[in-house]
């Protein structure tokens, strides 16, 4: 079983893409004290062979895996968008909740992300997703103030299922600034938005992906030089 640890003085932050099945990869590795995880689960629409019982239940055992790995100072957050499915909307926080309590995870945070303007209507996705986050040990600063309960522009995406630049940017400021974290973990990492924010920040970052595309890309987005913006470290084929 492979540990990871990264030496951190005196060296560039570290990026680790893996190819691999996010929950093969979870099972077979052990992580450090100070490691924390950032996750976007898929929805049912990426399991067509799927019931949505099966989903849901996948969706669960799979949180519950991600917080059952996060150390007991380490923080485990999700960044999900509900979904409507044969005629019933699924609250996915409700869900991510149900895995936390099993897991004994105290509810840190619960914020919202705006996807669209206020006012806006929207089929199938809500206008906004949530942020939430859980610990066994960890408790949030009194003063932390960081973080706003309504985020109202989510940034800019690299790709639709991506998580927007705001939003990751406040998570790993959030991470480096409040708590013990080093390392941070981004099971289906996509195309790496959260990978970069947290190199920008100076956290090592190991994203899983199963997507050879997407690992490509994941490997090479950074942030401009105005941290408004992503780009990539070389031309995409």
């Amino acid at each position: 079983m492979r540990l990871y640890l990264f030496p951190m003085k005196n060296r560039q932050p570290i990026r680790e893409v893996i190819f691999d099945d996010a929950l093969i990869w979870l099972n077979q590795h052990r992580v450090t004290a100070e490691t924390s995880f950032v996750a976007s689960l898929p929805d049912k629409s990426e399991f067509p062979k799927f019931t949505l019982n099966d989903w849901k239940t996948w969706f669960g055992d799979t949180a519950e895996l991600i917080i059952k790995k996060t150390p007991p100072e380490g923080i485990a957050i999700f960044y999900q968008s509900d979904i409507k499915v044969e005629g019933t909307w699924i609250d996915k926080s409700f869900l991510i909740m149900k895995a936390a309590e099993r897991q004994n995870a105290e509810l840190l945070f619960h914020k919202i992300i705006c996807r669209t303007l206020p006012g806006i209507l929207t089929l199938g996705r809500p206008a906004y997703s949530h942020l939430i986050g859980f610990s066994r040990n960890f408790r949030m600063p009194e003063n932390c103030t960081l973080f706003a309960d309504v985020v109202p522009d989510i940034g800019e995406k690299t790709w639709q299922r991506g998580m927007g630049l705001n939003a990751c940017l406040g998570i790993a400021d959030f991470l480096e600034k409040k708590t013990t974290t080093k390392t941070l973990i981004n099971p289906f990492c996509g195309e790496g938005s959260m990978l970069a924010a947290a190199n920008a920040r100076g956290l090592d970052a190991i994203g899983i992906e199963r997507s050879p595309k997407r690992v490509q890309k994941a490997q090479h987005l950074q942030l401009d030089e105005t941290e408004t913006s992503w780009v990539f470290s070389h031309k995409e084929s």
